[in-house]
């Protein structure tokens, strides 16, 4: 992959291309991928001449041609598929390569290989190489290089191109040199190049460099953020330029949104010049490029792939979107738009996606009871289709319908049970994909007494009979706490098929245990035929083994649901939702309906502490937005507009836990945290339940208030009591409260509650990314990593954990080496100080015990559930058994992924040229796990 010379360290000979050619290799078309040689040509790319390569690396060590043995042929292969992988996946729809970006690649998986011999004699060649290419240059006049613009050929304006780099580069510090930057694009463009290439060149090359500092995150949104502006504008603006830009593009951008039948008419009824004048061009720079990027793929309007909408529009959009009800709308509006664009608050995916469209379904979260008959099955699979093609996630209540080997009357034939139409539902969810800007998503449940709950919880095996397999759709087993009691006491399970055994379905707590007594009983009698008896800890290991192999099914408990649920006077909480935090009534007559929110709650944290009138007023605000929702909605289907109209449920949620943590300096795996999470939660409640008394106040109070827990002056911490009430204990969680919990009863026994639900903490998976922050109340992953979405590949660093390196001296490419090497987890590099070990330890490097302990704290206040994720290192049988009973002692209502892990996840690359990166060197043999589920699933995003 050089000009043929010697090898002046092995003897070799290496050469800029080669005759020789491996058609083996080539199986696929990569017409669309050119290589730019180090002369400016740009050449086809041939995966071949890198097996060829390679080769010849091989034999340059060991030896002459009967060196190349079937194990070299072995590793050749295997390492050109990954090299060219490696090289494609960051450009799936085609572009160019440099030759030293292959030659990384090489160099990257030789060193993977194990073959540290051939690796370190190349990066010594490529060294030389290098030197001697430099030695000529300066000999060499200078190149001018052209650019392809509007058709035109004219010379690339390098000056232009610098100020742009540097503009990008402003206020972030030494940190970043828009040299750097400037000579690593250059070395990609070549005589000819197009306009919008040198675009993407500029990105490209800052984006390369975010791993050696998170700054470069932010030049990479910036350059980005440039490319937008190109794009919606038609003309290249830089940022100082866009705050008067901004009030001059808003209302064309309204007026053409409107004529492209894509935004609500009503928008041209506010006063367009007025909400121009507040957007606040600056906030663009709060932008991560991973934010940006997101926005831009899937967020921002288009025309016919031509994006119509800039960052500051879209806050605006939404949030007159959110204002079309409200009296005075440019003032909400305003209101709403500064609390979105400061990133104080973000509303959930469906409400970015069409607020203030024409098909304005903002909702994030739909749950549904599927009836046992086959007009309601099939019904109810239709409704699915509907509620998913609006960007709805799904949680199916299947209990109801009749198991395996029940009777039909209608045929006097045998049922075949749920199984079978588990299946349609899974392909239903691939079919209607939301509008193509994400995959539906649904959950089903069932309770852990249905007669067919064996073969439920084996749906996501990858082997069996595939006709009873739903690779595409998640499940979760609802478990009633008389189960639970079983498993402890080592009893046995008695499974019914709920068409004998139909008020099971609709009881919990201590009606459910004595109905179904009573049923065991007449199974003694012989007055059921259809059951079945096992051990009770024999379907509890089936459940979690299940859950370790395949990620599925999620343990979500009936009895806490359903005994705090503040609508038990209304109906019976059957399922919850896509990612398990919502905990609504459902039933033949009524979708539940559930509308999503999260606070940023790291932008709360001012001065090492919450600062409580700043949540207060965010709060606020945010529980008028998503109680405008329920208004605004779209409804596919009557069944979820009745419910929501009804009930009036909300979930505001937070995000950015574990930036609180670092902000404050608390490790995750500490007391520390867990009363931090206590005390967040319990202010974020109290201002929540306090501004939904106030929009009772204003509005009127919801329809089905009378009766519920709030009308009975029972508050989600009070109905800890309760639930240990109905369990005869088993209930262990602090209950110390800070705040004045009973001026706020005596609030709501004068004025009532707005909403039947106001709080559940979504996952939060995308629009935590938007924002910058970490998602819902995850540890960190990694603290350096590659994150993949829908929207590409990332590098992410923990900014905070370099920060503190930087402090003590200790952020240099070594760090980065290690980092790599660990899996961006920080346990086992010594350089670290223990202290500093302590505060980034990883998710998996976390007991998770913690996890659950901070969730309990969380759960006091909670009306609804949150998405509790659980990481497990060194998963065993008898150590996930201990954390779900845990989850379960300690009121828990639900769980959602068990997540094991994998052998690697960090994407490792050369980090200098010339230095061996420590990636392979002395690499331990990772055990081998199974790996449930990604972080970040971009198949798993339904809820945000």
């Amino acid at each position: 992959m050089q000009p043929a010379t010697d090898n002046p360290v092995t003897g070799a000979v290496y050469r800029d291309s080669f005759s020789e050619h491996d058609p083996s290799i080539e199986k696929q078309n990569y017409s669309q991928y050119k290589v730019i040689r180090r002369n400016g040509a740009v050449v086809a790319f041939e995966p071949g001449k890198i097996s060829v390569a390679m080769t010849k690396a091989f034999i340059a060590v060991e030896g002459g041609q009967s060196a190349v043995s079937s194990r070299v042929r072995e590793i050749v292969s295997r390492m050109t598929e990954e090299v060219v992988d490696a090289l494609t996946r960051r450009r799936p729809d085609g572009g160019t390569f440099h030759i030293e970006d292959i030659q990384d690649q090489v160099e990257l998986g030789l060193m993977r290989a194990g073959e540290h011999d051939v690796a370190r004699a190349y990066v010594l060649y490529r060294e030389a190489r290098a030197r001697e290419r430099a030695a000529r240059k300066q000999t060499s006049e200078a190149v001018v290089l052209h650019m392809v613009e509007n058709g035109q050929r004219v010379p690339l304006d390098m000056k232009r191109l610098t100020a742009r780099i540097a503009s990008a580069c402003r206020d972030l510090g030494a940190a970043v040199d828009p040299a750097v930057i400037l000579k690593a694009m250059l070395r990609d463009l070549y005589d000819g190049v197009q306009a919008d290439e040198i675009r993407k060149s500029a990105v490209l090359s800052a984006r390369a460099l975010i791993e050696k500092d998170p700054a470069y995150n932010y030049v990479t949104a910036r350059l980005l953020l440039d490319n937008v502006r190109y794009e919606v504008l038609g003309e290249e603006v830089t940022q100082e330029a866009m705050q008067s830009r901004y009030a001059d593009y808003f209302e064309s951008f309204i007026q053409q949104g409107i004529t492209a039948d894509l935004l609500d008419e009503r928008l041209a009824q506010f006063d367009l010049p007025l909400l121009a004048k507040e957007l606040v061009a600056d906030r663009d720079l709060q932008f991560g490029y991973l934010g940006l990027q997101t926005l831009y793929d899937r967020y921002f309007l288009h025309i016919q792939e031509r994006r119509i909408e800039l960052p500051q529009a879209f806050f605006m959009r939404v949030a007159m979107g959110l204002a079309l009800n409200e009296i005075d709308r440019e003032a909400r509006a305003i209101e709403f738009y500064h609390l979105l664009s400061k990133f104080d608050f973000m509303s959930s995916t469906p409400t970015l996606f069409n607020s203030g469209g024409k098909r304005s379904q903002l909702s994030s979260c739909y749950l549904t009871t599927v009836p046992d008959s086959l007009d309601g099955i099939y019904e109810a699979i239709k409704e699915n289709a509907l509620l998913s093609k609006f960007a709805g996630g799904l949680g199916n209540d299947w209990t109801p319908v009749r198991a395996m080997g029940a009777r039909i009357k209608g045929t006097n034939g045998k049922s075949q049970g749920v199984v079978p139409f588990l299946k349609v539902v899974s392909d239903t969810a691939v079919a209607v994909n939301q509008g193509g800007k994400r995959k539906g998503a649904v959950c089903a449940y069932l309770e852990c007494w249905h007669l067919d709950i064996e073969e439920f919880v084996e749906l996501r095996k990858n082997t069996g009979d595939d006709r009873r397999r739903t690779h595409d759709m998640n499940t979760a087993v609802w478990v009633p706490d008389l189960f639970m009691k079983r498993v402890m006491e080592d009893g046995s399970w008695t499974l019914f098929s709920p068409s004998d055994t139909p008020d099971l379905h609709e009881k919990y707590g201590k009606s459910f245990e004595a109905t179904y007594l009573d049923y065991e009983d007449r199974v003694t009698r012989n007055e059921l035929g259809l059951y079945k008896r096992i051990p009770a800890r024999q379907l509890w290991r089936k459940m979690l083994t299940m859950l370790f192999e395949t990620g599925h099914p999620w343990i979500t408990f009936k009895d806490p649901c359903n005994v705090r649920s503040p609508q038990n006077h209304v109906g019976v909480v059957h399922s919850s939702n896509l990612c398990t935090e919502i905990t609504l009534n459902t039933n033949d007559r009524e979708i539940a309906v559930c509308n999503l929110g999260s606070i940023n709650l790291a932008a709360h944290i001012v001065d090492g502490k919450l600062d409580h009138d700043k949540l207060r007023q965010t709060v606020n605000t945010a529980m008028r937005m998503l109680d405008n929702v329920i208004d605004i909605n779209f409804y596919a289907v009557a069944k979820a507009r009745n419910a929501n109209l009804r009930h009036r449920p909300v979930g505001l949620g937070i995000m950015g836990f574990q930036d609180c943590l670092h902000k404050l300096g608390i490790a995750y795996a500490s007391q520390e945290a867990v009363e931090f999470a206590d005390r967040s939660m319990e202010a974020v409640a109290y201002h929540a339940y306090w501004a939904s008394t106030e929009l009772a106040e204003e509005r009127g109070v919801y329809a089905t208030y009378t009766g519920s827990l709030w009308d009975r002056g029972v508050l989600p911490q009070d109905t800890l009591a309760l639930l240990s009430e109905e369990r005869g204990g088993q209930v262990e969680v602090d209950t110390t409260a800070t705040l004045d919990w009973d001026a706020l009863r005596a609030r709501i026994r004068q004025f009532g509650m707005r909403n039947s639900n106001c709080l559940a903490i979504a996952p939060t998976a995308t629009i935590s990314n938007i924002v910058g922050v970490s998602a819902s109340i995850e540890p960190t992953y990694q603290n350096l990593y590659v994150k993949s979405n829908l929207s590409g590949e990332f590098t992410i660093a923990n900014q905070w954990l370099v920060n503190d390196l930087k402090q003590r001296k200790l952020w240099d490419e070594v760090m980065i080496a290690d980092l790599k090497h660990y899996d961006g987890a920080v346990s086992r590099i010594d350089r670290i100080p223990q202290e500093l070990r302590a505060l980034y330890a990883t998710a998996f490097e976390i007991d998770p015990a913690w996890l659950v302990e901070a969730a309990a704290r969380r759960q006091k206040w909670i009306d609804q559930a949150q998405s509790l994720n659980l990481y497990l290192a060194n998963a065993s049988g008898k150590k996930i058994d201990a954390l779900y009973k845990l989850a379960w002692v300690r009121g828990l209502k639900t769980t959602y992924y068990l997540r094991t892990l994998g052998a690697t996840a960090a994407e490792k690359s050369t980090v200098h040229t010339g230095v061996l990166n420590a990636v392979a060197a002395h690499h331990e043999p990772a055990e081998t796990v199974v790996q449930q589920c990604a972080i970040d699933d971009p198949d798993c995003e339904a809820c945000q």
